[in-house]
């Protein structure tokens, strides 16, 4: 599903403060992987879902989504391949439109904006019927403006408009990072779910080795730029946190400090 060749990626190239955040990046996720990706702070974890969402283009290397070469389109070119959620509550929807409206726009992501994203009967049943999912009530609020929900509830609607399309691929940047452990727990079971239920491709950044290890089927670590680990299961099941930061230790023959790999 996702296949980057030779990724390399700088900042201020060619200036006297050059960042290589990307160093020859070569990655294959499968249709259905549901990948966590941690690491310590600048390893390039942000970075590399913002080279496959197209937000920043390789200076080298390609990058393949359902085996259509996109290295070279923009952001806005991918967005009906992708889906994204942010660590912002605030940065996935409108405040100021209605949940409903919101919803009509997500139906559209990767369309033309014309003049045909309002909210008809039908489309209205369908968002009371998948917003049922949640649990959270908001099938009866339709027509509530987004800026009244609670951080967890406007996340947890991010994602379902993410996800209401079914793209190939699904991003998430530190999607729980932001919420209390009440809310991130929802969205943490949410995430679960609709990944599950539409058999999405999805990648997942987090400061949480638990999280990294609890949630996906496959975890990659990267460090300077670099994927320096990358476990499956079997391999993964039983692994505890501390066996990540032993794993990272063998690697890079470095001693890592916990709070050094969490707190990104």
């Amino acid at each position: 599903m996702i296949q980057l060749r030779g990724i390399h990626k700088f900042f201020h190239r060619g200036e006297g403060h050059e960042v290589h955040a990307l160093r020859g990046i070569d990655l294959d996720i499968g249709t259905g992987e549901f990948v966590t990706v941690i690491g310590t702070n600048g390893a390039g974890k942000s970075t590399l879902l913002n080279t496959i969402a197209g937000v920043y283009a390789p200076e080298e290397g390609t990058i393949a989504i359902a085996g259509r070469d996109v290295t070279r389109q923009q952001e806005h070119q991918r967005a009906g391949l992708i889906g994204r959620v942010f660590q912002n509550p605030l940065d996935g929807t409108a405040g100021s439109l209605t949940i409903e409206q919101n919803m009509a726009l997500a139906l559209r992501r990767g369309q033309r904006r014309g003049f045909g994203w309002g909210v008809t009967r039908e489309r209205r049943e369908r968002f009371r019927e998948v917003l049922q999912s949640l649990g959270l009530g908001l099938e009866d609020r339709l027509q509530a403006p987004v800026r009244l929900l609670s951080g967890g509830q406007r996340q947890a609607l991010t994602l379902l408009m993410a996800t209401l399309q079914r793209p190939q691929v699904l991003l998430l940047d530190e999607h729980t990072a932001a919420l209390d452990p009440g809310a991130a727990a929802q969205v943490e079971h949410l995430t679960r779910q609709l990944i599950d239920e539409n058999k999405l491709t999805a990648l997942m950044v987090t400061h949480n080795m638990q999280q990294a290890l609890s949630l996906g089927t496959r975890t990659l670590m990267l460090h300077g730029g670099q994927v320096i680990l990358d476990l499956r299961s079997p391999q993964r099941d039983g692994l505890t946190v501390q066996d990540l930061i032993a794993h990272f230790a063998r690697t890079r023959k470095e001693v890592l400090a916990d709070d050094e790999l969490m707190l990104t």
